[in-house]
This record gives structure tokens, sequence and C-alpha cells, in this order.
């Protein structure tokens, strides 16, 4: 596990295995080295250590010196920002490109200009989701990999306030919940069908104040799941429903997460072409951000309601699976005709999404990779946000 701490000190005689310094495009092809507490004549040895290796400080250029030029660091590593007016995001990215750099590196310091709180945390959760690697089921090609850093110091022009401390642990408890999203999208299907998603949420909040139910498939036929049964017909895996709860005392305000766990999906009996159908082991990544923020939500102690709900199954073809041409009934007494069986995700969501608004909540988000058209749309880094309240969307882009 990755550590991050807040400190003090001239970047130039921390002791660390690499320091990563920020850079911008400076007058003519000399970048300029931004990092505070450096003196200007350290500043120009490093600006021109770097310039001589063909920095230029643009965006996202990443550039790697050795030690020397006045800083101890054996290890100098140089990322470009541009005009320097990036955004939050701008930030993240930049200093995680950094930190994935340094896998196999044990410390690194990190010396960034940071305008305020909102940037000294986009900054250090960026460091934090850069340190991360996936290897439980590498075999002879785990040996040898270098490992994710495992401590990062963020040096600060002054000491840090008590409110900086608190956030950064919180960053690093936000943290732990991606990772766990992370684990579970990048498990394989063969370890992970819906029984197996179904306990690794019991399991994700097992010392918190969550309380956990789970319907197995004769409490889904019960309760009249009739899209999450019709989904799982065709596996010899049956599907699970699962419920979330985390109600803090005096919480008044009511959230409802219900996130998609197709935990594999051939597309069914309209079964999907060969090609890239290996990806579709991360159709329950809805299901894992839910799982993953329900840890995050009930360890940071919010003071809101969350109910989370996990619908989950695997989208298999055989001869039980249902059929193009079929007529169901989901939760909520509506009638489906099912014209194609890979559009399995709305239909287990019609389940859980019915159960979600039965309870009232204030508002619902449902997580989901719904459609393949998304990423047509916009691309494979940018999300669609799609609400029947402007409002609503508008919060959750910000929160985001």
């Amino acid at each position: 596990m990755t550590s991050i701490s807040l400190a003090t000190g001239n970047p130039s005689t921390v002791s660390t295995d690499a320091l990563v310094v920020t850079l911008t495009s400076g007058k003519g092809k000399k970048p300029e080295v931004t990092s505070p507490r450096l003196t200007a004549a350290q500043r120009t040895r490093l600006a021109e250590s770097f310039a001589a290796v063909g920095a230029t400080g643009k965006s996202g250029e990443l550039t790697r010196i050795p030690g020397g030029s006045g800083v101890s660091a054996p290890l100098v590593v140089g990322i470009g920002m541009g005009d320097a007016s990036g955004d939050a995001e701008t930030v993240m990215r930049a200093i995680g490109s950094a930190v994935r750099s340094l896998a196999g590196t044990r410390r690194v310091a990190i010396s960034a200009p940071v305008a305020d709180d909102e940037a000294l945390l986009a900054l250090s959760l960026g460091a934090l989701l850069a340190a991360y690697d996936f290897v439980e089921f590498r075999g002879k090609s785990r040996k040898g990999r270098p490992a994710p850093v495992r401590s990062i110091t963020v040096l600060l022009d002054a000491e840090p306030t008590a409110d900086q401390k608190r956030a950064i642990k919180d960053i690093a408890i936000v943290a732990d919940g991606v990772f766990l999203a992370r684990d579970l999208v990048n498990t394989p299907p063969s370890a992970l069908h819906p029984v197996e998603l179904a306990a690794a949420a019991v399991d994700a909040v097992a010392d918190l104040p969550v309380d956990v139910t789970v319907w197995e498939v004769p409490d889904l036929q019960r309760d009249g799941c009739g899209g999450i049964l019709a989904v799982g017909m065709g596996s010899a895996h049956p599907p699970r429903l699962v419920r979330m709860e985390y109600a803090p005392e005096g919480a008044t305000a009511h959230l409802a997460l219900v996130g998609k766990g197709i935990t594999f999906d051939t597309g069914g009996i309209s079964i999907k072409p060969a090609a890239s159908m290996d990806e579709m082991k991360a159709d329950m990544g809805g299901a894992a951000a839910v799982i993953g923020a329900l840890q995050a939500i009930a360890r940071l102690g919010l003071p809101v309601r969350v109910t989370g709900w996990v619908p989950t199954a695997e989208n298999m073809p055989s001869g039980t699976a249902q059929r193009p041409g079929d007529v169901i009934t989901v939760f909520d007494g509506t009638t489906v005709e099912v014209l194609n069986t890979d559009a399995e995700g709305r239909l287990i969501l019609a389940d859980a999404l019915g159960m979600a608004v039965a309870e009232k909540p204030d508002l619902i988000i449902d997580a989901a990779t719904l459609t393949g058209a998304q990423r047509i749309a916009l691309g494979a880094r940018i999300a669609a946000v799609m609400s029947n309240s402007d409002d609503a969307r508008a919060q959750v882009c910000s929160a985001a």
C-alpha cells in the first residue's frame, strides 16, 4: 500500500529516491522550473539540464535527468505543465504520469506550485492513483516487474494546516475505494461470477457500519426481479442482487447508487463479435464503482444516507438463455419485449432502479458500461452523463 504525506523543506536537500518538479514553457525553447522553495540559481541550473536533453515544458512532457544541478536526489523528473494554467484535472494527470513512470522507485518527493487546496488534493489524488498495479494472476511475468512507488511526499511552501492533513487522509481513503473498483474490474471472469461479486461487496464493508442484503435466485423470484433472472438464466452461474446501506445517525439526505454488474457479457443469443470480447469482463464496472464508493463513503463517515444497489448476472448463450422475442416482467410490473439479448444491462438495471425508486431517495445515480456508442461519440477517456435534471447533472459533473 502506498503512503502519502505532506512536508515542508527544500526540494534540493530532501531525502528521496526521486524528485518530481514541474516545468512550464519558457521563453524560446528553454523550459522554466516552477517548483517552489528552490533558489533562483537552482531553478536555472535544473532548467539548463532539462533543456540540454530536449525538454520544452510542454503539457504532458516527461523528462528524466540524473541528480546534480544543486539537487541531492539521485533522479529528477520534470513534468511539463505547458503555460501553467492547467485545471485540477490537468494537474492530476500530469503528476500521475510522473509517478507512474517511477514504478520501481520506493520513495518519491513532489515539488509543485499549489495554488489552493483544490490543486493540492488533485495533485495528491493523481499521485496516489498512479501508484497502482494488478499482479494477482500473473505468473512468471510477475517476477522482476517494477512495483509501484511506495512512499509519496508532497512538499509545500508552508507548514500543512490541520485541514490539509485531514484532507490528505481522506484522499487516501478515496484512492483505496478506486483501487478496490479497479481490482474487481481487472479480475478475470473465471474468478468473478455473480456469486463472487456479491461476496466481494460483503467483504468490502465487513468492518464498516454498512448493512448488506444479498438476493439469491429464490429471493429474486419472490420479489419479481424478472430482468435479472432473464439475463442470468443462460449461465451456469446464478445471478444475484446486492443492497448495501450506510445510514449514519442524523442523516437526512438519501442518495441511491445503482451499478450494472454483468460479470461477463457475450451478448447472449444475440452474440457479440469475437474481437475484443475479452474486454467484456469489465461490464461490471458500474457495480465495482458502487462497491468502492460505499466502502469509501462509510470509511469517511459522510453525514448522508447512501444505498448501493448491485444487480449482477452473467450474460451467456445456452439452451436455457432468454431469446429475442421473449416478454419479461420487471420489478415494478413493467413488461418488456426482448428484441436483442445484448441489451441486457437495462434489464438488470430495471429491477435495481425500480427497487431504489421504491425507497424514495433524494437522488439516484446509476453507473453502467451500457453502450459502445458512448465511446464512439466521446472517446475512451470521457464518461457520458445524462439526467432528467439539469441541476442534478451539474452537481455530479462538478463533484467529479
